[in-house]
């Protein structure tokens, strides 16, 4: 069968990029091989977050005492939770296919597509070819080469979600976002928890006082830290099977998963979560069979256009190896879009690509961190400030964090800035707007803030720079 495009993913990028050519007049056909929306609505943001949720009003509930409201006895029913974020689920899900199906122009093939050529692709031995190929398959959870790590029943970020009972001890493979993500969460539902990296710190990426803001975080919460650590060894005792205590199957009381380290005491738990970093879902796209290149990690390599080393085929989002977040996915696609329609607008080099860590206080940045900037050489003014300095923080008793900005002494243009505190997702758009419009600094400094808010907490910091500061 012939079409105007195809595109392979149903995805963040894949389901807006489709219904848009197909309003447009394009014949469109959107292959899907699992379910629409990607790893964002099925095991990414949506439940994610709506499990986040539920384990800040345990912990709220834990703390009420601290603004003299009293709260007895609060029990955390994980199987409860877990159906809300089903719920959830399927809500955004169902709403996305109908959305799909109604679209005119666009055909919706629920399958598993390969390449057979450059412009031709297999589905369940069904051939179909357009001029125009996307690629927006996705990435799923690694899975390191650990000894042992085959011989036991390990969680990922999908199966630890299907969880109808609390663990006993929780132990996590990983300190990057989706193992504090999940080590915080699991710890306000009760479970002991320890995280073991083999970085220095957690979030080993961003600056080191912006990592020890949050391990203090979860020190005082009573999450176990093994950091600077890799992992030597798994294994199992009292029986060669942990079971996850899903809906399959009860955990076995006495089984015992055992995490053999580098250094130091092993750890012993009830249950693994293996949080190492994800691989693209290349495996079965036969890419070989239309020439596409891939990099040695497997991930379609593109240019700043979206192109791959094939003419007419596209890939986007997480299987490009670029920053794998929801909104850089379905940035892509407005840019592939224009591209596609031939406007001369932006591409992947042009944008700024700010994210959050959903934990609690989250974790956010934008543009350049101090180490990096310090690394390529860049001048800068460095201004930070505790959200203990803020009204409103310390009236809501949300004072843990930091805050930090980079200014460019020349232009006075922000280079970089990073937050750790409540709503710090939220807090970050200040910098991502004033930075996308090149604006200076000074626009902060201007501006008149709401007291007491937490906003007015991001222009003192920019007002503690020295050129700003009021004499």
């Amino acid at each position: 069968m012939d079409h105007d495009v195809i595109i392979i993913g149903a995805g963040q990028a894949g389901s807006p990029l489709a219904r848009r050519l197909a309003t447009d007049g394009r014949q469109t056909l959107l292959v899907e091989r699992k379910h629409v929306g990607g790893t964002c609505i099925n095991e990414g943001c949506t439940p994610t977050k709506t499990m986040v949720a539920s384990a800040r009003a345990a912990h709220v509930a834990r703390r009420a005492g601290r603004l003299g409201v009293r709260v007895e006895g609060v029990r955390v029913d994980l199987g409860a939770v877990v159906d809300r974020k089903d719920g959830i689920v399927r809500s955004w899900r169902d709403r996305l296919r109908k959305d799909l199906e109604s679209t005119q122009n666009l055909t919706l093939v629920d399958g598993e597509a390969r390449f057979a050529s450059a412009h031709e692709i297999d589905i369940g031995g069904e051939r179909h070819r357009a001029p125009v190929i996307v690629v927006n398959g996705g990435a799923r959870p690694s899975v390191p080469p650990i000894p042992g790590l085959d011989a036991v029943d390990w969680l990922d970020s999908t199966s630890i979600m299907e969880l109808r009972q609390v663990p006993e001890h929780l132990v996590i493979l990983g300190g990057g976002y989706i193992g504090c993500e999940f080590g915080q969460m699991f710890r306000r539902f009760g479970s002991e928890v320890t995280v073991v990296d083999r970085g220095p710190h957690l979030l080993d990426r961003e600056d080191e006082d912006i990592s020890k803001a949050i391990e203090g975080v979860f020190r005082e919460e009573g999450v176990g830290l093994r950091l600077d650590t890799p992992a030597r060894r798994v294994s199992a005792r009292r029986g060669t099977r942990i079971a996850v205590g899903t809906a399959g199957g009860e955990r076995a009381n006495g089984d015992r998963v055992i995490l053999e380290l580098e250094e130091g005491p092993p750890i012993e738990g009830t249950h693994l979560l293996v949080a190492v970093g994800r691989v693209p879902n290349t495996e079965n796209l036969s890419c070989y069979a239309a020439g596409i290149d891939l990099d040695e990690r497997g991930f379609i390599e593109v240019d700043h256009r979206y192109r791959t080393s094939v003419e007419g085929v596209y890939a986007v989002g997480d299987i490009t190896g670029g920053p794998q977040f929801t909104h850089t996915s379905w940035d892509d696609h407005r840019i592939l879009y224009d591209i596609l329609q031939g406007n001369n607008g932006r591409d992947r080099s042009d944008r700024l690509v700010p994210y959050t860590v959903f934990t609690d206080p989250q974790v956010a940045r934008v543009g350049l961190s101090e180490r990096e900037a310090k690394k390529k050489g860049i001048v800068y003014e460095v201004a930070t400030m505790s959200f203990g300095e803020i009204a409103r923080a310390v009236e809501v008793d949300e004072t843990a964090g930091t805050m930090k900005v980079l200014l460019d002494p020349k232009t006075e243009r922000v280079l970089g800035a990073a937050i750790v505190g409540v709503e710090a997702g939220e807090l970050i758009h200040i910098f991502v707007t004033v930075m996308q419009a090149g604006a200076s600094a000074r626009s902060i400094v201007d501006a008149e803030a709401i007291h007491p808010t937490l906003a007015e907490g991001v222009q003192s910091l920019v007002m503690a720079l020295p050129r700003y500061k009021l004499s």
